[in-house]
């Protein structure tokens, strides 16, 4: 059997930042994302090349941030979309993207492996703590007297960040099963590769056998941690913009760890050591996976992806001895 088809020896959830396919310091065009994103996915193709079988996970912050802001600037000629459907809009376009690029890679390697984007819809609980306590940012900031006015005219909750501006927040409640899971498989096990949850997935609830979507974010590597349980992953990589996952991260004191026990990796999330807007989610996700039965999981950057599926790079996390 040719190399690409079938299952491969190596099953591998990549979770992608959206920094990582479109860099905060590009003008938001096409244009530029479609240059990121032609880098990664040459990165990602020769993963697929040396037989690994890919599913792709993508975050989505700069994307849906630019059309929430689309929509405000918008709002009194075109009805803004909730949500939901922003996030669906957003792993439309990325996956669009992102599956392009990645198949345009695998023709030019003649490999019989295609690459396809499946818009999913991740289940959530309704009662999940998340939605009485919003903490997720979306969309641009905002001086208090703006944040004010756009809250009283559409409900939306402001919270004052770090920079001192304001910004709106929606709940982040937990994955819990994805709505598409049997199409996924087999997806997966007809051997291409396919992206899939972007941005976390679109949030619904369901209710009596109906499914209604959340004004949510989901975490996009929880999601990615998920997936992976689903598709009997043999490692889960999250890849990030730093080598390896630092201790006292900032300081004269800090270290990177290459090999991260599960126990550990709970004390030291337990002790705040991972902030829970940066590195926090990235380590519960691979706990997360690894403590349900998962080999490993890995965080590491683009460049080393290779490595730290095949060698040595990055940080894994595995089970305790």
């Amino acid at each position: 059997m040719p190399r690409g088809e079938g299952r491969p020896e190596t099953r591998c959830v990549v979770a992608l930042g959206g920094n990582a396919l479109s860099p905060a310091a590009d003008d938001g065009s096409v244009t530029a994302m479609r240059a990121a994103v032609a880098a990664t996915t040459e990165v990602l193709a020769d993963l697929v090349e040396r037989g690994v079988g890919l599913v792709i996970t993508h975050g989505n912050g700069p994307q849906v941030g630019r059309i929430l802001l689309q929509q405000e600037y918008a709002a009194d000629r075109v009805p803004p979309m909730p949500m939901d459907v922003c996030g669906a809009q957003s792993q439309g376009q990325i996956g669009y993207v992102l599956a392009q690029s990645l198949d345009s890679a695998l023709r030019r390697r003649k490999l019989s492996t295609r690459a396809l984007c499946l818009l999913t819809q991740v289940i959530v609980n309704g009662r999940d703590p998340a939605f009485r306590r919003p903490t997720k940012p979306v969309g641009p900031s905002y001086p208090r007297p703006e944040a004010q006015r756009i809250a009283h005219e559409t409900g939306y909750v402001f919270r004052i960040m770090p920079d001192k501006q304001w910004r709106r927040v929606v709940a982040s409640p937990r994955p819990v099963r994805f709505v598409e899971e049997e199409p996924l498989l087999q997806i997966i096990e007809a051997g291409h590769v396919v992206v899939a949850a972007g941005g976390g997935g679109v949030p619904v609830v369901e209710h009596r056998n109906e499914l209604r979507g959340v004004e949510a974010v989901v975490d996009k590597d929880l999601t990615a941690a998920r997936l992976a349980e689903l598709v009997g992953a043999d490692v889960l990589l999250i890849l990030t913009a730093i080598d390896r996952v630092q201790i006292g991260f900032g300081t004269p004191s800090a270290r990177e760890l290459s090999r991260l026990p599960v126990s550990e990796a709970r004390e030291l999330l337990a002790a705040g050591e991972f902030p829970e807007g940066s590195m926090g989610p990235k380590v519960q996700a691979c706990v997360d996976f690894v403590a349900s039965g998962g080999p490993r999981a890995v965080i590491a950057s683009l460049q080393h992806a290779s490595d730290a599926v095949f060698g040595d790079a990055g940080t894994v996390i595995v089970p305790d001895e």
